[in-house]
């Protein structure tokens, strides 16, 4: 790789004063609603709403820093790209500090959670969960094809699945998908997006279990988010689809319970 030259440092440093004091009031900013919320928990639903919002926003700034360092450096900016992977661990944190990271658990787990985001319409959800996924995509697209990053982004991917999952009010799903309501295309595409990133993730830790870890907990994670969907298809009274779901399950299952047995026999023979 060629050496950097100081005309291109002096550049890039110019390109990116902007996005740098950005980066600057956003951090300002969020101390400032932590303290808010600590002062006044009664505020915290929204506020934490909002936190999650200026998280990805400081994400997104963190990942220009990096593409203007691609354009001018011709290499990526590591700060910048480990402080984007802090700022979406915290808007997922956030996020879950709100309406849980529970993969497969009963709605009346978290309901009362969900419940206080009454105020907070189905299209706001939706699109929340949408910038969250696209900020997440785009992060991972900064490491372009670097293979070695491969495996690093499952839980991001999980966990994002996860609170897409959660924020959805399942108390009231059957008159948001009624056609009449004003939540009915929101709902409709959120629900989508739900079981989209369910299968999604569970079918990533298969692959890292594979592929990668040999990890056992790795496999339970994809049950667990195999059992998500299930759960899912079960509450929209989906019968068909929970059923062949079922019966991926199975054979999951006793995949994992081979690979178990196989392990403690290997454990148990003497070298």
């Amino acid at each position: 790789m060629a050496k950097t030259s100081d005309g291109e440092r002096s550049q890039y440093v110019e390109k990116i004063k902007v996005h740098k004091a950005s980066i600057d009031r956003i951090l300002k900013w969020e101390k400032q609603i932590l303290q808010e919320i600590q002062q006044e928990p009664e505020s915290a639903v929204i506020k934490r709403l909002t936190l999650v919002d200026g998280m990805l926003n400081l994400t997104s700034y963190h990942i220009i820093l990096n593409t203007i360092s691609q354009s001018v450096l011709k290499k990526n900016n590591e700060d910048a790209l480990g402080e984007a992977r802090k700022s979406i661990n915290k808007a997922l944190s956030y996020f879950e500090d709100l309406v849980s990271g529970y993969v497969d658990a009963p709605f009346s787990d978290y309901d009362e959670r969900v419940s206080a985001l009454d105020g907070v319409n189905s299209a706001e959800r939706y699109r929340l969960v949408r910038k969250l996924g696209l900020t997440i995509q785009l992060f991972e697209n900064s490491f372009r094809d670097n293979s070695k990053w491969k495996w690093t982004f499952v839980e991001a991917e999980g966990r994002f699945a996860a609170v897409t999952k959660n924020i959805l009010d399942l108390k009231n799903i059957n008159a948001n998908t009624d056609p009449r309501s004003i939540n009915y295309e929101p709902t409709v595409y959120h629900l989508r997006l739900v079981k989209k990133l369910l299968n999604d993730a569970a079918d990533r830790y298969r692959e890292r279990y594979e592929l990668s870890t040999n990890h056992i907990n790795d496999f339970q994670a994809s049950l667990n988010f195999m059992n998500a969907l299930r759960r899912l298809h079960i509450i929209l009274g989906e019968s068909y689809e929970a059923e062949t779901i079922k019966k991926k399950l199975d054979v999951w299952e006793v995949k994992l319970q081979s690979d178990l047995n196989r392990k403690q026999e290997e454990k148990n023979t003497p070298e």
